[in-house]
């Protein structure tokens, strides 16, 4: 099957959870695009204070071989060489949501941090509407590590899947979601703005 809604996926700089949800929902059938929020793309480095950053438009596979150059083992170990293949496999290069998004309609928006979820919102209201569509805006809390990535990219899959069954999604949205919450013990975050 198919799915209806045409989805981004967005989260902070490191394009970890977003990308780890594009994948899913692209391996079952939706129409996705996955972005990121900060100026950079930033990755962990040998410290905190040493993140590896890029600019966004700089291919997966040119920061694959750069960290394989800088420290292959400490990059295979803390998972960057792994999800940066993945990314590989989804697209070319990060995307930056401010810079990008307005090439294309959406009927959903999924964040994974409040704070996102507050930038998009913003982003949205500041835009000229020319298509007068609605467009549901949801925040699913997840923590920035690749196993908590995997888990909310699954429950990503299920909202979304829920809102594609929804006959009128705009209609079913509240009883969706509560519905959503009580099934996964998680409370979502979410409001209708439009193009």
């Amino acid at each position: 099957m198919v799915a209806r809604l045409r989805c981004a996926m967005v989260c902070s700089s490191n394009q970890n959870r977003s990308m780890e949800a594009h994948a899913l929902l692209k391996r079952h059938g939706f129409d996705v695009s996955s972005y990121g929020t900060g100026a950079h793309v930033k990755l962990p480095g040998p410290s905190l204070r040493e993140p590896n950053v890029y600019d966004f438009g700089t291919p997966y596979k040119y920061m694959h071989e750069d960290l394989r150059r800088k420290d292959v083992d400490l990059y295979k170990r803390n998972g960057i060489l792994p999800m940066l293949k993945r990314n590989l496999g989804v697209k070319n290069a990060p995307q930056r949501w401010q810079d990008n998004a307005a090439d294309g309609f959406f009927d959903v928006v999924m964040t994974f941090e409040e704070k996102v979820f507050d930038i998009v919102i913003e982003d949205l209201n500041n835009r000229e509407q020319r298509l007068t569509r609605s467009i549901l805006v949801i925040n699913l809390e997840v923590k920035d590590n690749h196993e908590e990535a995997a888990a909310g990219a699954k429950l990503a899959l299920d909202l979304c899947q829920e809102i594609d069954a929804a006959g009128c999604w705009e209609d079913e949205i509240d009883d969706i979601v509560s519905k959503f919450e009580r099934q996964h013990k998680q409370k979502v975050l979410y409001t209708i703005a439009f193009y």
